[in-house]
């Protein structure tokens, strides 16, 4: 049988400088650990890019507009299953995003389950990987909603949504690194790194020339993210948070260019199903051929676009057996108000209710009092005060949804 032939996207080459490091001691390794850690580097010195136009060989093109296609019928899905003007979209908008932000955060090895994060939501989680999780949230929320002004400030805002919740990183939050940084497994030199970035007074020019490539609209979405993603790996502009950034980064640029509107896909979840082949594709890029991460892209669309539509329905379904089970709920009770937040929220206290809905503290406690005996929500902390409700069914689904793309 013979092989596909699969030909390359070149991209401009990568330069390189060559640099002495001298490591400091850490306290972590001994002297002669230290001294071998000492020595010449490369540092990579990424070419502009503003102007670069790809040059896509035709199976690469239509596999991309297939998978641009597919999210784009994705986002008219989720607003036909729900209704443009359904109160439950919102929600459902936001749990999609926050479905992909721990995705995105997974692949960083930060785990966390959904009732932690809905926990961590409503500030009674004490898990750090939640709080972590919830910063990148925050970052996803900050990305879309600066989608219409893509530029240097914007990304800088959404690093620094990152970085707050992040104990010792404060300093370095919505800013340039100052310093190196590296891809590899020591912490006290970059010598034998997979990746060592750019010297940090390259990173401003840097960034300017990718936001002028974002802002391009004369080549096909789906392969504009995908380079700009592996640009913006290959910069890595910051002393933290750089792969979580730039994903965030990809969810701005698809709402800028129209590809979703209304919600938002799960891209980072398909990235997840293979990490080791996204990394090896960002290597690819810096080895000067652009395909591989093209290709981890368009995969990753078409799966966000199909799990994220079942996701959708699973959802939906959880909220029409919640309806069913209000039947006897009068329409203008407060629960009524509180059930489709439910599906954002799986984790709910009274003071959300206020601090979102604008009810009082009387209105809250009735809803969630209607909300409980109509066996929509249940009571986890058998506390009298400060306690808490959850929606067992969203929060199994969003589950399974997690452990689905563990298991690859």
């Amino acid at each position: 049988m013979v092989g596909v032939v699969t030909l390359p996207v070149a991209v401009p080459a990568m330069g390189y400088e060559e640099h002495v490091w001298q490591a400091e001691p850490d306290g972590l390794h001994g002297r002669t650990r230290v001294a071998a850690a000492s020595g010449p580097y490369r540092s990579t010195v990424t070419p502009p890019i503003t102007d670069f136009t790809p040059s896509l060989p035709t199976d690469l093109a239509a596999d991309a507009e297939d998978a641009t296609a597919a999210l784009a019928r994705f986002d008219a899905y989720a607003r036909s299953v729900l209704g443009a003007g359904s109160p439950t979209l919102g929600p459902m908008s936001s749990i999609l995003l926050r479905t992909e932000s721990t995705s995105s955060s997974q692949i960083e090895n930060l785990t966390v389950s959904a009732r932690q994060l809905a926990l961590a939501e409503i500030d009674q989680s004490t898990s750090q990987n939640a709080k972590v999780v919830v910063a990148n949230v925050r970052a996803m929320e900050a990305a879309l909603e600066l989608a219409d002004r893509l530029d240097s400030d914007a990304i800088l805002t959404m690093q620094r949504e990152l970085l707050d919740a992040q104990p010792g990183w404060q300093r370095h939050a919505g800013r340039y690194r100052e310093g190196l940084v590296w891809v590899g497994s020591s912490g006290i030199t970059p010598r034998g790194a997979s990746h060592i970035a750019p010297q940090a007074e390259q990173v401003a020019a840097a960034m300017d020339d990718l936001v002028a490539f974002i802002r391009r609209d004369d080549m096909p979405v789906l392969v504009q993210a995908a380079i700009a993603h592996a640009q913006f790996e290959t910069i890595h502009p910051f002393a933290d948070g750089n792969g979580r950034t730039g994903r965030a980064l990809v969810q701005a640029l698809l709402r800028s260019k129209s590809v979703l509107t209304s919600t938002t896909a799960p891209v980072s979840a398909g990235l997840l199903r293979d990490t080791e082949g996204y990394f090896r594709a960002l290597g690819g890029y810096r080895d000067g051929n652009a395909r591989p991460i093209i290709e981890e892209f368009s995969d990753a669309s078409r799966f966000a676009a199909s799990s994220g539509a079942q996701l959708v329905d699973d959802l939906a379904a959880q909220m029409e057996w919640s309806r069913e089970r209000m039947a006897g709920v009068r329409r203008n009770a407060g629960a009524w108000k509180v059930l489709p937040h439910l599906v954002a929220h799986p984790v709910v206290n009274a003071n959300l209710l206020i601090e979102r809905l604008g009810m009082n503290g009387m209105g809250a406690q009735r809803a969630l009092g209607q909300l409980v005996d109509a066996g929509v929500v249940e009571e986890r902390t058998g506390r009298q005060r400060n306690r808490v409700y959850q929606h067992a069914g969203v929060i199994e689904v969003l589950d399974v949804y997690a452990q689905r793309l563990r298991r690859g």
